[in-house]
């Protein structure tokens, strides 16, 4: 029978190495240097932090309009038209990652209400929603393998509200903290299975070690990360995977919002 003394000490390794979990820090230079604890061997799920694979300097993406018509007694049919600049949609991004990767190329990342986004290869999408009702919608220009570009420039975040006619009023430009989910979405198979782009978009706040952070649980494991950029999440299991991404304080308690924390399922298939 194990002593108090010898289960003191293992639960103290135990909290040891989880608090070395999911560390990182910046080098001099400011480039991402991982210190993640976790061994590939040891099996347990690990998330690391990336550089971006390629820099786009001067993109940027705008809104140029958005229409409305009504569809049947209770939807409206929103068209919306984008204008990019400095990005060229449907190009393949050069990287060395190895990870999922759209075969169409780079697109437009098209997030509606936090659900799943849509990828656009073209500069506009049409979609239905119903009349009297609210929507936030995040755009933002994506690379081939789904990482963001993460500026201000290369995103727009706009509320807005449609009308019993169908007809759109935008509304005051959202200030509040925000979180919007990207990364990883849908059904991977065989080698894309062996890495997985955990990102996401935030707006109106930025992640340090004593602010704002995201809280990741992935399969009931937790990683706290407090940097805006891309991770890769190594280990996971075949199978079913719950993703759930939350915006914390710098006291690890969820800011309350409209866009603060999102859940989702993706599977691991064998081929």
């Amino acid at each position: 029978m194990r002593t108090m003394k010898t289960v003191c000490a293992l639960l103290a390794a135990t909290a040891l190495f989880a608090s070395c979990d999911n560390k990182s820090t910046k080098n001099k230079d400011g480039e991402v240097k991982d210190t993640t604890a976790l061994a590939d061997s040891v099996g347990a799920i690990a998330v690391n932090p990336l550089q971006h694979a390629k820099e786009f300097p001067g993109t940027t993406l705008k809104i140029a309009s958005i229409e409305s018509v009504k569809a049947g007694a209770d939807s409206a049919k929103i068209t919306v038209k984008y204008d990019v600049q400095n990005f060229n949609l449907t190009e393949q991004t050069e990287h060395t990652h190895h990870m999922a990767n759209s075969h169409d190329g780079q697109h437009i990342h098209f997030i509606l209400d936090n659900t799943p986004y849509v990828a656009l290869y073209k500069p506009e999408h049409t979609f239905t929603v119903p009349v009297n009702s609210e929507h936030y919608l995040l755009s933002f220009l994506s690379r081939s393998f789904h990482e963001s570009i993460k500026t201000a420039e290369a995103a727009k975040l706009i509320k807005f509200k449609v009308g019993a006619d169908a007809k759109i009023t935008e509304e005051p430009t959202p200030t509040e903290p925000s979180l919007f989910y990207s990364r990883p979405k849908g059904d991977y198979k065989g080698d894309e299975t062996n890495v997985l782009l955990l990102d996401f978009f935030i707006n109106n706040t930025t992640l340090s070690a004593d602010g704002n952070k995201v809280k990741a649980t992935i399969n009931g494991q937790e990683f706290i990360l407090d940097q805006w950029t891309p991770y890769e999440v190594l280990n996971l299991p075949k199978g079913e995977a719950t993703v759930k991404l939350t915006l914390i304080d710098k006291d690890g308690n969820a800011i309350t919002g409209d866009n603060v924390s999102v859940e989702r399922k993706v599977n691991l298939l064998e081929r």
